[in-house]
């Protein structure tokens, strides 16, 4: 047999999930002109970009261009795509090694992470991700409802998934409506009687991970005063030391932009967004119903350890009358079937990429791991770039070295008969190509970027297949 990695026997890639880190992935295998590698692109949803598509805040328009750099490395010509096709129901991880010499897991973080608070559960009560991916036109959260009646939200957390979902909750019908925001949330949000909108961090404002831009955008908004209490945003000693020894100019302008917000005396806007610090919820309590009233709040300071600052609770304690409690305090990993899973971290248990086996501590050939399943849900968009060069880097030493799957079936056309005989309804890039162009054409009528189809019924039928 021919050397792999030539015309005769490419290397065959599989590559499960199609947001960013994928992307960049093939990107950075493409690269290698001296091999020839055929990529095969694996994802649950019809519709590829991951977190740029079903995460990125409506309104944020030029984070989401960067489609535009995915679609190019699409176009080469050793790529496909395969939406619509679930990892260990539609395709095995016995299937991946049959068909192909590599693969790389790289679904990112699906779900997210709990407050571990009394009174979570109750009814009003909902993790950031779900509201996100609602407004975001997710498929698997089409029929998800929130109850916009309320009119004091809280939202839990200090980063930039907190911030959009405040911003979001905060924006006029007429802002909402310039964007690609679903149509359903558009519908449900331009009817919200929300007023009063509370962000919490538990620790201070130099700690706070959302970035400058995110905060800065606040003062943008048409119809919403912006609320920082003094009190709450002068750096401790602690902080202070911190913010000498981090080079990190961005901290500065973070915490001079809070300190502008907290000399503003509001103007009367009809929706306030109130951003706390060194506060954590310790429950949640609600009616007879179920339905969340409020939640009792715990006064927090910092404490140093070697590894940074955190936070504790005080003996000062309030309660916060809300309706509506949104979380987001972490987004989480999900296993995978077959494939080696660290729990409590929430990752695939891997050293720079490479999937360990747990019982003997050593790599899997030809297992690899890249993005937030990787490393934690940690970073933006560009972070998962080097993630998934230091991983790909991994794969082409262990290819010189022979180190890979051995498959029977390592040809394209193979997993392609494979994919179409479990899942007929696939869908090829080419598909998504057509529902991009009739997403965009939809939109323009009506003056926005695009109307996103928010249903798989609805993209088949828009291509004029048949949901069997």
């Amino acid at each position: 047999m021919a050397q792999l990695g030539t015309e005769k026997n490419p290397l065959r890639v599989a590559i499960i999930g199609a947001g960013p880190t994928g992307f960049y992935a093939a990107d950075y295998l493409f690269q290698r002109k001296d091999l020839v590698i055929e990529v095969d692109m694996i994802d649950r949803l019809p519709t590829p970009f991951g977190l740029v598509r079903g995460g990125v805040a409506p309104d944020h328009q030029r984070i989401k261009s960067v489609t535009k750099v995915f679609d190019k490395i699409a176009h080469h010509p050793n790529f496909r795509f395969y939406g619509y096709v679930e990892f260990g129901k539609d395709i095995t991880i016995a299937d991946i090694r049959e068909h192909y010499h590599q693969v790389i897991y790289a679904t990112g973080a699906e779900t997210d992470r709990r407050m571990g608070i009394p009174g979570e559960d109750l009814q009003g009560s909902y993790p950031a991700t779900e509201f996100v991916a609602w407004y975001n036109g997710h498929p698997d959260y089409k029929q998800s409802q929130f109850d916009l009646s309320q009119e004091r939200v809280a939202v839990v957390g200090i980063g930039n998934v907190a911030i959009d979902v405040a911003r979001i909750l905060c924006l006029t019908p007429n802002e909402l409506a310039k964007t690609d925001i679903a149509d359903n949330a558009l519908a449900a949000l331009s009817q919200s009687r929300v007023k009063e909108v509370y962000v919490l961090g538990r620790r201070g404002p130099v700690q706070a991970a959302f970035t400058f831009p995110e905060l800065k955008e606040l003062s943008e908004l048409a119809d919403t005063d912006i609320i920082v209490l003094s009190e709450e945003i002068e750096p401790d000693a602690l902080s202070q030391q911190s913010m000498q020894q981090n080079s990190d100019p961005t901290i500065q302008k973070k915490v001079a932009m809070l300190q502008r917000y907290a000399q503003q005396k509001p103007l009367g806007k009809s929706r306030r967004l109130t951003i706390r610090f060194l506060v954590s919820p310790m429950a949640l309590f609600g009616n007879e119903a179920g339905q969340v009233t409020g939640m009792r709040l715990v006064k927090n300071e910092l404490y140093a350890t070697e590894s940074g600052l955190y936070s504790k609770p005080t003996d000062k304690f309030e309660e916060l009358e809300v309706g509506l409690v949104f979380r987001s305090v972490g987004y989480q990993g999900v296993p995978l079937a077959g494939v080696p899973f660290h729990h409590k971290w929430g990752v695939i248990l891997n050293e720079q990429g490479r999937v360990i086996n747990p019982e003997t501590n050593q790599p899997m050939v030809g297992e690899y791991t890249a993005g937030w399943i990787k490393r934690g849900p940690i970073g933006v968009i560009g972070t998962n770039k080097p993630d998934a060069v230091e991983t790909v880097n991994g794969m082409l030493a262990d290819l010189a070295m022979g180190k890979t799957h051995m498959p029977s079936c390592p040809t394209a056309a193979a997993a392609e008969s494979l994919i179409l005989q479990r899942q007929p309804n696939y869908f090829s890039y080419t598909d998504w190509l057509r529902l991009d162009e009739l997403e965009v054409a939809k939109g323009k009528n009506l003056g926005r970027p695009r109307i996103k189809f928010t249903g798989v019924k609805d993209m088949l039928a828009a291509l004029g297949r048949a949901n069997s």
